[in-house]
């Protein structure tokens, strides 16, 4: 299915919407887990100024159907809020967000881009690997979430600057 990824800003409707329905399904999704947060709050993960990118996946018929947004984490991008929706599964559109993303973030200058995600998402750890995502320890702050995997992709080559070499006069 063809899908075209606008950028858009990050409290666009149909952005919000995605979102809205992504923490829906991971609430459900866990559950069972009511002592355990599946997220943390989003002031101490997300200000919308920290949101550098966010990109909404249309399919022809300019139905929205993807959700992925870059924030900065220290000199990394992180991705958050990756979400397909489900009627709209296994047919490339979270992989055309992933490469959108990666462009992005090769054009804002990053030279990682890390993210988190749970342990009852393991259609996403796929889809991140086989995108080229390594695992990584958990980072903060995320590592008081217990079940957090969390995962990086290089980017570009970090810039790596020759010695200074000065010469006598």
């Amino acid at each position: 299915m063809p899908v075209t990824v606008c950028r858009r800003r990050w409290d666009d409707p149909d952005a919000v919407a995605l979102r809205a329905a992504m923490t829906a399904e991971l609430r459900h999704r866990y559950a069972d887990r009511p002592d355990d947060p599946i997220h943390l709050p989003t002031a101490q993960v997300l200000s919308p100024g920290s949101v550098a990118w966010t990109g909404v996946a249309y399919t022809a018929e300019a139905t929205p159907v993807g959700h992925a947004a870059l924030r900065w984490c220290g000199p990394d991008l992180e991705l958050k809020r990756m979400y397909v929706s489900p009627a709209h599964r296994g047919r490339g559109i979270a992989g055309g967000l992933l490469d959108v993303a990666r462009e992005a973030a090769g054009q804002l200058g990053a030279v990682r881009i890390v993210l988190q995600t749970g342990d009852r998402q393991p259609d996403a750890i796929r889809r991140y690997e086989q995108a080229g995502y390594q695992p990584i320890p958990v980072f903060a702050p995320y590592d008081t979430l217990p079940y957090s995997r969390c995962f990086a992709l290089t980017v570009r080559p970090p810039l790596i600057l020759p010695p200074k070499v000065t010469v006598p006069a």
